[in-house]
């Protein structure tokens, strides 16, 4: 990678995908994009910045072609909670926003990479130690347009030859940006509630257990397959990936080590409950270990630790 175009640059992943871009690759190297401006000052000043509706595939392809980038990082989406909601929107934006920039990598010959998730599985999916390749019918429309998504990138790389690469994202956490409406949001908010208030309320129901991971290990993951030999990519457009899996009380548990006060009730959301039963307990990421190399740094005690550090001087509560 060379010349990069983020889409979804303001989202969770986005934010901190593109400051690590531009420090590895340069400012000037990294153009991010949004359906919305960016008013903070974290992007538009250090770098180049483009309002860009992924549903208009000529919006992307003007932006692509300006900025002569060799990669799309495709991250426009909406997100599993805010799917069910509105599962006709997300279908125009997750799939319609895929396809226009898979067309845009083809136009250009461009690398291309976009995320899929655990959602991709459905009940009928083994639940522990799921493998790389297994039954997948998920049962919400975040789930069924990831499973479309893996295809179609698939696709694109065997009819047109466009470089598509993917990673399936557990529940990913971060203390930079808020999460955008996905069923493991609470695993951020946990911890923001831990330092404010000392206490949480889970919309999830004790003994859930689900797939995470800390931010810096996904943004590393994205950028290490993305630079590696196309060659070893036997799975390209869907490695499972995952640090640890862990329920709300695990969550609290290691918490109360640094807040020992810490309090965890539950007051169960119904439709995040019913999304959360259908995935996996723990997934198998061997393949993404064999073929080109994923690992992780941090487990659960230590993103905890690093979490509840950096939340509270984000609060200024030191």
């Amino acid at each position: 990678m060379k010349r990069i175009l983020v889409t979804g640059a303001l989202g969770q992943i986005g934010t901190e995908l593109v400051a690590k871009l531009r420090e590895t690759y340069g400012t000037m190297n990294v153009i991010a994009t949004d359906i919305r401006a960016c008013d903070a000052n974290v992007i538009e000043k250090k770098g180049p910045f483009e309002v860009v509706d992924v549903t208009e595939e000529a919006g992307i392809y003007y932006v692509a072609a300006k900025y002569q980038v060799d990669t799309i990082i495709h991250l426009a989406s909406l997100l599993s909670a805010n799917a069910e909601r509105n599962p006709r929107l997300a279908w125009n934006i997750n799939m319609g926003g895929l396809i226009n920039t898979l067309e845009v990598a083809r136009e250009l010959n461009l690398k291309f990479f976009t995320p899929s998730s655990i959602g991709a599985f459905g009940p009928s999916t083994p639940k522990n130690l799921t493998p790389q390749n297994t039954f997948q019918r998920p049962t919400t429309m975040y789930g069924l347009s990831k499973v479309a998504g893996e295809l179609l990138c698939d696709y694109y790389f065997k009819r047109f030859g466009v470089d598509t690469r993917g990673l399936r994202f557990p529940g990913l956490i971060s203390y930079i940006a808020p999460p955008g409406g996905g069923t493991t949001d609470y695993a951020v908010e946990i911890y923001y509630h831990a330092v404010k208030n000392k206490a949480y309320t889970s919309y999830i129901k004790e003994g859930t257990t689900l797939d995470m991971m800390y931010m810096p290990d996904a943004i590393n993951a994205i950028i290490t397959l993305m630079e590696e030999n196309p060659e070893k990519l036997l799975h390209r457009n869907a490695y499972n990936v995952s640090a640890f899996s862990a329920a709300p009380e695990d969550f609290a548990a290691i918490i109360r080590k640094y807040i020992p006060t810490f309090k965890l009730d539950y007051q169960v959301d119904p439709t995040r409950q019913v999304i959360a039963d259908s995935w996996p307990n723990a997934i198998d990421s061997s393949a993404a270990v064999n073929e080109w190399g994923f690992r992780v740094e941090y487990d659960l005690e230590k993103l905890t630790k690093d979490m509840l550090e950096k939340i509270t001087g984000k609060l200024g509560m030191e």
